[in-house]
């Protein structure tokens, strides 16, 4: 990346937005706890942050994922991130396994990452 605009992103999970702090359980208990569907609800945020940013999902240039049990979820995260960033964009990437997320148990993912806009 040689210039731009950055942005950064972070603390996106499939929690409801809004949603209350502290956090309460019950507020999630409607939610699908799968990989995908978390995956799906992450990645359309960011698509949403960055459009209101003034920019696109293929202006990331760095995600770190914070995943529960990778061996359990990374494929499934793959599979949907990568539909997301389509065939021709693949940003850079870190997997941090974590033992929970501090917004309830049941969630598996959370992502942040840095865009970079054209000038």
């Amino acid at each position: 990346v040689g210039s731009g605009r950055v942005v950064f992103l972070s603390g996106i999970t499939a929690a409801p937005v809004p949603h209350s702090h502290p956090h309460m359980p019950a507020e999630f208990d409607h939610l699908d706890f799968s990989a995908e569907v978390q995956t799906e609800t992450i990645m359309e945020r960011l698509s949403q942050t960055m459009e209101a940013a003034g920019g696109r999902l293929t202006d990331i240039v760095q995600v770190t994922r914070f995943m529960i049990d990778v061996d359990a979820n990374r494929d499934a995260v793959n599979v949907v991130m990568n539909r997301y960033w389509g065939p021709d964009h693949r940003p850079a990437s870190t997997t941090v396994e974590i033992v929970r997320l501090a917004t309830d148990p049941r969630f598996v993912l959370e992502v942040e990452a840095i865009a970079v806009l054209s000038d």
